[in-house]
């Protein structure tokens, strides 16, 4: 089977748990971009219901183990199609940010994650299901020092500690 594959290309018996959770139910097949779409979810998500550190562990997991059963069996490291890890790198971007560094963690978060700086790039080399979610994990939590150096700087009197 080609790496190009569509949704109404991929069989009903292909369609185990492992598909339904690397790809949210299929969403990571809707778009050109959908990495893009799988984090303005994430991010509709956490804005509605803050996800608490144990769910992000958890749904890290799953997409290890769901992302590392979807791409062994298609036979590609890192298909567009799985967009779990998105997921999880958005909500650790934003974790224990208030509303006003949501977008800005939106944002930073797809800059990071199709630059790949280090040590985002570094992380995707691990082997598998690993792979594909620690480069996102690794981009969120980059993401996420990002904006509370930023929180510091002109909320926290960093300004002045610098200057």
């Amino acid at each position: 089977m080609s790496q190009n594959t569509t949704f109404s290309q991929r069989s009903a018996a292909n369609r185990d748990l492992p598909w339904w959770i690397s790809t949210l139910c299929g969403l990571g097949f809707l778009t050109k971009a959908p990495g893009t779409l799988a984090s303005v979810v994430a991010f509709f998500i956490y804005g509605f219901f803050p996800v608490p550190l144990y769910a992000i562990a958890a749904v890290f997991a799953l997409g290890v183990w769901s992302s590392w059963k979807y791409c062994d069996r298609r036979g590609v490291e890192d298909p567009g199609e799985v967009v779990i890890d998105e997921v999880v790198g958005m909500w650790i971007a934003m974790y224990g940010h208030g509303g006003g560094f949501l977008l800005p963690a939106l944002f930073l978060f797809r800059i990071v994650d199709i630059i790949k700086p280090f040590p985002v790039n570094l992380s995707e080399r691990l082997p598998g299901g690993l792979g594909v979610m620690a480069d996102d994990a690794v981009g969120g939590f980059l993401v996420n020092l990002i904006l509370i150096g930023i929180h510091w700087l002109y909320y926290g009197g960093g300004w002045s500690a610098i200057l």
